[in-house]
């Protein structure tokens, strides 16, 4: 898909000071139709265009924040790393279901931080208190970072500092296909590239703004042609009509296209629809037209370990998405792993 560029551009006068913050700000003075604005701090952007708040919404999905990140405690991250890195925050895409739209709030536009040696020398920190362990790091759960890493090459300096490495591993996901630039980074296979994929119904009706599944692919070819590590995360997984058609043809279509040496070893993150009662609100809000099936009714109820329950599906429903996925990714990836399905 054609390469993100923002509609509109906040400065923190300080990020002006760090080269990144230079390069990005001599990038968009010479785009015609890129506006540039300035902001005391990345948290306080008001006063966003539009006229209500769809339009509101919208515009600020097309904006981009330049800032410092102060804060360089990380949080810690879910199943699959230990820490998050924050190199971005926001996400240009979409997507109906994404947590993003409660987690952010207020505050939907994208954030990129120029500081970026500054947050790699406390990834660094990190590192060496768990030595001789291996620590890793999620650089996507607040964002999907690939969206503007043709930007920035904040991902790209990340992924080579890993690379260098001894006991610290990089992994991030992106449901976006501007790789090209990622191809020759120094990585030494210490990073795990991983898609976000789904059946084209998902994608059609509930991803807009993202990568289509077959740009998705190809790019996974290319990384995988890199020597990256691979993964898949399939989510949500989605019940609608001919559900298991729709998962089956994804995966053959990638069994397909990927490289058989790439095969072995790939990994897969299996994660079923669900929903809060807070995101419901949210979503009905930000996309009132919405095919997306948001009936409590139809679900059952679960209590996160934060104490914030969600909407999955019935017993009997998640036992067969289980059985059928696992069996579709047996099936066409016998060298392959699931790490978890939630």
């Amino acid at each position: 898909m054609k390469p993100f560029i923002p509609q509109l551009v906040y400065f923190e006068p300080q990020a002006l000071e760090y080269p990144l913050g230079k390069k990005l700000f001599d990038m968009f003075s010479k785009q015609k139709h890129v506006e540039i604005r300035y902001t005391t701090s990345h948290n306080q952007v008001r006063n966003l265009p539009g006229e209500n708040d769809f339009q509101r919404y919208r515009i600020a999905k097309s904006t981009l924040v330049v800032g410092i990140r102060k804060t360089l405690k990380f949080d810690t991250s879910k199943p699959s790393a230990e820490y998050a890195i924050p190199l971005a925050t926001g996400c240009m895409g979409h997507c109906h279901y994404c947590y993003l739209q409660t987690t952010m709030g207020s505050k939907p536009y994208i954030r990129t931080y120029v500081n970026v040696e500054e947050i790699l020398h406390a990834a660094q920190q990190y590192i060496d208190e768990r030595a001789p362990q291996i620590t890793r790091f999620e650089a996507s759960c607040t964002s999907d970072i690939v969206g503007i890493d043709h930007l920035t090459h904040s991902l790209k300096k990340t992924i080579e500092f890993f690379g260098q490495s001894k006991y610290g591993r990089l992994r991030f996901v992106t449901k976006f296909d501007n790789v090209d630039h990622l191809l020759d980074a120094d990585h030494n296979g210490k990073t795990r590239f991983r898609f976000s994929i789904n059946a084209e119904y998902v994608i059609k009706y509930f991803e807009p703004g993202t990568a289509r599944l077959i740009e998705r692919i190809n790019a996974a070819r290319k990384i995988a042609h890199a020597g990256y590590p691979l993964g898949f995360i399939i989510a949500p997984i989605y019940l609608h009509e001919g559900w298991k058609e729709g998962y089956r043809t994804l995966l053959e279509q990638l069994a397909e296209t990927l490289p058989k040496e790439a095969q072995t070893g790939v990994t897969f993150e299996l994660i079923q629809h669900r929903f809060t009662k807070p995101a419901k609100k949210v979503i009905q809000k930000n996309y009132p037209m919405t095919k997306l099936e948001l009936e409590e009714e139809k679900r059952r109820y679960k209590w996160g370990k934060y104490g914030i329950g969600k909407y999955i599906y019935q017993k009997e429903e998640e036992n067969e998405i289980k059985e059928t996925l696992s069996a579709y990714i047996q099936q066409y990836f016998p060298n392959g792993t699931i790490e978890y399905f939630t």
